[in-house]
């Protein structure tokens, strides 16, 4: 079957089943709303239309059926997340073009060795603890370059037609070790801080429990993907002689290239101390990019070519949606269904279990922002109500909140490993949702076993 074919019939298909059902306690804006987050499900997964097409269908059918006015449906593109990936689209592109990411490339080669096990290892880690620290957006696009530099040195010729398993699994481990990494501290997502503002837990006590969470889960992130995409490489072609060789040929850093490091150093230095500083980390990225254009180092068709606009308008479009499902009630009433399903006096396991699925599927076509918004304030209620520590619901929910690897609307660095056409919709999820099934049973049992017993809950 030609899934592209039948996903557009399917979709409106679906769309008019889902209106048909009742939905009482539920307005008609939001059950729209609804009916139009499956429609969008089948067209983004079939890939019917391209992912931006189907995003900017979003904006002009929203409201034609109701949902909301145009002016509102657009907001998704105001979004601070869509200008630090603007932000870090620029950056990677000066990486890139200072000369920078392949002298990242060959040092940390030359350092840890050729074999394609030893080069998944450094990118699923590099961008692991780097996103412990500053955005998992940023960390991925800063190494995106240095990963595309790896893969053709290994003998991959033309990874964006999809034939390689080793490119695959470079690019994907990348952005997934960018959101394992995230949960080591409070800081490394935007659900962990939304978490951390209503339980009040400590820097340190959350990396107590955050931090071993984000290390097991890195490694087995590097060795699951590297059996599901076994590689088809063995190593660099010419061993560590071509690295010398390389090495000796970059020669000493150029004008460029400090000029690059300089302001990437302060760029991530601000993105650390955001919490000192109150600059947020959307105006950061903005920042490193503004400084990259004064300094010379790239000029604005350069960021035409580096920046990937269809993959904006992809994600402007997805946030457009999930702010839609937000404002009308549909997310609150979704969760409070399920929950009343569960029932409220169900045991601690069962509802951090019902918690933890429900964002997991939704924060796969909704911002994870949006999502911790209705939920962590909602399971610190629950936990209250019960007796219970106040964050024994709120911080494996905003763990679950950061699951995004599923599909590339789930999260903007899946969406950017997406985008280099290396893999597709099909390698993603199945990738992405074992490590999903795993990341719950980890969270849970560090919960269990860690936080509670610990008290740092």
């Amino acid at each position: 079957m030609n899934l592209k074919v039948l996903g557009f019939p399917l979709a409106i298909l679906l769309f008019i089943v889902m209106m048909l059902i009742p939905t009482p306690g539920l307005g008609y804006a939001g059950h729209a709303a609804l009916a139009l987050l499956i429609f969008a499900i089948i067209m983004w997964v079939t890939e019917a239309l391209h992912l931006a097409v189907t995003s900017l269908l979003l904006l002009f059918v929203q409201p034609l059926i109701g949902v909301t006015d145009f002016n509102s449906a657009v907001v998704g593109f105001a979004n601070g997340i869509i200008f630090l990936m603007i932000g870090g689209f620029i950056i990677a592109e000066a990486i890139r073009k200072s000369g920078l990411a392949q002298r990242f490339t060959f040092t940390l080669l030359n350092k840890l060795g050729t074999t394609p096990d030893r080069s998944l290892f450094v990118v699923v880690f590099s961008t692991g603890i780097l996103s412990a620290f500053i955005e998992n957006v940023v960390a991925y696009a800063m190494l995106l370059p240095i990963i595309k530099e790896i893969i053709p040195f290994m003998g991959v010729n033309d990874p964006e037609k999809g034939g390689s398993n080793f490119a695959k699994a470079m690019v994907i481990g990348g952005s997934f070790g960018s959101l394992a990494g995230g949960f080591g501290t409070e800081i490394g997502t935007a659900p962990n801080l939304m978490a951390a503002a209503y339980t009040h837990i400590p820097f340190v006590n959350w990396m107590i429990f955050g931090f071993p969470l984000a290390i097991i889960l890195l490694f087995i992130i590097w060795k699951w993907l590297g059996i599901v995409f076994k590689p088809e490489v063995k190593g660099i072609v010419g061993g560590m002689e071509t690295i010398t060789a390389k090495m000796v040929e970059l020669g000493p850093m150029s004008r460029m290239e400090k000029f690059t490091l300089g302001i990437l150093l302060f760029t991530i230095l601000l993105w650390v101390t955001t919490n000192y500083t109150g600059i947020n980390s959307y105006s950061v990225a903005l920042i490193g990019a503004v400084l990259l254009f004064a300094f010379r180092v790239i000029d604005w068709q350069d960021a035409q070519n580096g920046v990937d606009w269809g993959l904006i308008i992809f994600f402007g479009g997805a946030l457009s949606l999930g702010a839609a499902l937000l404002n009308t009630g549909a997310a609150n009433w979704l969760v409070q269904v399920i929950i009343g399903l569960v029932g409220r006096n169900a045991s601690t396991l069962l509802i951090m279990i019902v918690l933890m699925i429900i964002a997991v599927t939704i924060t796969q076509v909704m911002s994870n922002i949006a999502l911790s918004a209705i939920l962590i304030p909602l399971s610190v209620t629950l936990a209250q109500a019960q007796g219970q520590p106040i964050g024994i619901y709120a911080v494996p929910v905003a763990i679950a909140c950061s699951l995004s690897f599923m599909l590339p609307m789930a999260d903007p660095t899946v969406a950017m490993a997406y985008g280099t056409k290396y893999i597709n919709i099909k390698e993603i999820f199945k990738a992405g949702v074992p490590l999903i099934v795993i990341g719950i049973i980890l969270t849970i049992i560090d919960i269990l076993v860690l936080a509670i017993p610990l008290n740092i809950i």
